[in-house]
């Protein structure tokens, strides 16, 4: 089973290579490697072509945005499935492609998905919150459950199928994808319960509150887009993000 992974990158040259190097330490090997690059004026590109032919696909040129640049990458993808690891995150062990990749094949179903640390921007084993996920309902996607998207792997013929990342939402589009895919249209989904990805701290849709207000509007389209009642599923979404914040130590055993 080929597992393509899509990294998409703009002036990431602090972090972009912790984020390469995780990848390439993985155990699993059937891996494609695609980064696309929104035309970086660091020495992004220069580090990615560092690499050689270690990088399947690279890329460089101008995008319309975070989402489009993903979908340019699920375009070029030619695996069984796909996931992305965003240029300043990291799998948690050289192990996680590997257990990926047996849960698909185990369970033949579409779509896994697990847990999540944030850690400090740099210190990245300082873990700041523990975003702990829950096999799939239905019911509780409806009131505004979502996995974490930064762990979300789909296969390819899901996208091909129902489509990639809507670009008329900037913030929220990969929240309104995963409703698309497990409750609009059904796709099966297997949650592997242990840590998969690591983020460093920093997250867009949090910088403001403007831009609180902008992701907590895009939302609710989601919501409505898809068939679930928003004033009960945005509280219910924004509520569980307080259960992230538990003491490091505790977090640590779960991993």
């Amino acid at each position: 089973m080929k597992i393509s992974i899509i990294t998409i990158t703009y002036n990431s040259e602090k972090t972009l290579r912790d984020t390469i190097e995780s990848v390439l330490s993985q155990s699993y090997t059937d891996i494609e490697y695609i980064i696309v690059d929104g035309k970086s004026k660091d020495s992004t590109c220069d580090i990615v072509r560092s690499y050689g032919d270690r990088i399947s696909t690279f890329v460089s040129e101008k995008d319309n945005g975070l989402y489009d640049a993903l979908n340019k990458g699920i375009k070029l993808a030619t695996g069984d499935v796909v996931g992305f690891l965003h240029s300043d995150d990291m799998y948690a062990s050289t192990e996680t492609v590997k257990i990926i990749a047996e849960a698909f094949s185990k369970f033949q179903i579409d779509s896994v998905y697990g847990d999540l640390v944030y850690v400090d921007q740099n210190d990245t084993d300082k873990i700041i919150r523990f975003w702990r996920s829950h096999k799939f309902s239905r019911a509780k996607a409806l009131t505004g459950w979502m996995p974490p998207h930064p762990t979300f792997y789909l296969k390819r013929e899901i996208y091909e199928k129902y489509g990639g990342f809507n670009t008329t939402f900037k913030i929220a589009a990969d929240y309104e994808s995963i409703l698309r895919y497990l409750v609009r249209f059904k796709a099966s989904t297997f949650y592997i319960p242990i840590v998969l990805i690591r983020m460093r701290v920093g997250g867009e849709s949090n910088k403001s509150v403007k831009n609180i207000i902008r992701k907590s509007l895009e939302d609710i389209r989601a919501m409505n887009t898809n068939g679930l009642i928003f004033f009960a599923a945005l509280f219910n979404k924004n509520a569980s993000k307080f259960k992230q914040f538990m003491p490091p130590e505790w977090v640590n055993r779960q991993m």
